[in-house]
């Protein structure tokens, strides 16, 4: 529960921060046009701000979401089965090193490379979709 708490709260700074810098990333002028254009304060947020800090906070909302996938090792300091818990377990118990340590690298890599590929096709999306053609 602690560590679950933890990994959370850090998660949810970085996530914040993330968003937060794609928002101040987005010119003044964007929401005075939008203002220009008869927009309220909360249609020009929805409809023009939030696409584009959403757009440009992509990398580093995938980045992050790596960081916590990989930082559940984090986990078994406490005593939480995970991988890293399970490898250094299988390692004393068989002291076949160089197998339980690639079978933990391909653990991790079946996790996180589908995450970073979508990610990365998303982010290009994004831009595309940001950036026209």
């Amino acid at each position: 529960m602690c560590g679950s708490l933890g990994l959370g709260l850090l998660g949810g700074a970085y996530m914040a921060e993330t968003f937060r810098s794609g928002l101040e990333n987005i010119p003044v002028i964007q929401s005075e046009s939008a203002a220009s254009l008869g927009m309220s304060r909360g249609q020009a947020f929805r409809y023009v701000i939030l696409p584009q800090a959403i757009s440009s906070s992509v990398p580093g909302l995938l980045a992050n979401v790596i960081f916590l996938l990989k930082e559940t090792s984090v986990f078994s300091v406490i005593s939480l089965m995970d991988l890293m818990f399970t490898a250094k377990d299988l390692i004393g118990m068989y002291a076949k090193t160089l197998e339980c340590l690639t079978l933990l690298v391909i653990f991790y890599l079946i996790m996180l490379l589908p995450v970073s590929i979508l990610g990365s096709v998303l982010e290009r999306r994004l831009r595309h979709a940001e950036f026209g053609d």
